[in-house]
């Protein structure tokens, strides 16, 4: 015996394509109908295993007004869809392996492996972004200017530097003439350069 020919021979319970209950006895459950009540219609949205039966007529008044959002705020619906995207199972995020790894040694960051100097890059980022001949670069140096100002700006630096420097500005002490030639020859580096606007 096959359990296909059984479920034929057993008629608990079977319903037809309408929807029909072909075996159930009850009476519609519609007030004043005494039609044989072979649709099922649930009773409420969170009691879904509870069923009202009704005839045909009656199932489709009903099913035309029930609603399973019925008094639900707009909060609740979306919600409910956004649970219903995932067949109401809750997923976790993957993340990234490598910040999984970190954290179980207990480190939010992998820069905090580095201490305090972990987001400072000493490497191009501090350099201008322009391409300077070493001796240009060294010039600015020396003035303390930046490879983005125009000659009269690293100009400006330049006497700025001499007047602290210069015997004749500071009451004759000749201490600091190596820094002095030092910045002459550095504005004399600029003051020829193609590589600074005029």
């Amino acid at each position: 015996m096959s359990v296909s020919s059984s479920k034929k021979k057993n008629p608990r319970g079977r319903r037809g394509m309408s929807g029909a209950s072909e075996t159930s006895t009850r009476v519609c459950d519609h007030e004043g109908c005494e039609e044989a009540g072979k649709f099922r219609a649930p009773k409420a949205p969170d009691v879904l295993d509870d069923y009202f039966w009704f005839c045909q007529q009656h199932v489709r008044e009903y099913n035309s007004k029930w609603s399973f959002f019925d008094g639900t705020t707009e909060a609740e619906l979306n919600a409910q869809m956004s649970k219903d995207k995932v067949w109401e199972r809750s997923t976790k995020p993957l993340g990234d392996p490598e910040q999984r790894a970190w954290a179980r040694l207990g480190i939010e960051d992998p820069h905090q492996v580095l201490g305090k100097n972990a987001t400072q890059n000493p490497g191009k980022g501090q350099q201008a972004g322009r391409r300077l001949p070493p001796t240009e670069r060294r010039a600015i140096e020396i003035l303390e200017a930046k490879d983005t100002w125009t000659k009269p700006e690293v100009r400006k630096a330049y006497k700025a530097l001499i007047k602290v420097l210069h015997p004749d500005m500071n009451g004759g002490d000749r201490s600091q003439e190596e820094q002095l030639q030092l910045v002459v020859w550095a504005w004399d580096q600029i003051k020829g350069s193609r590589n600074f606007k005029d």
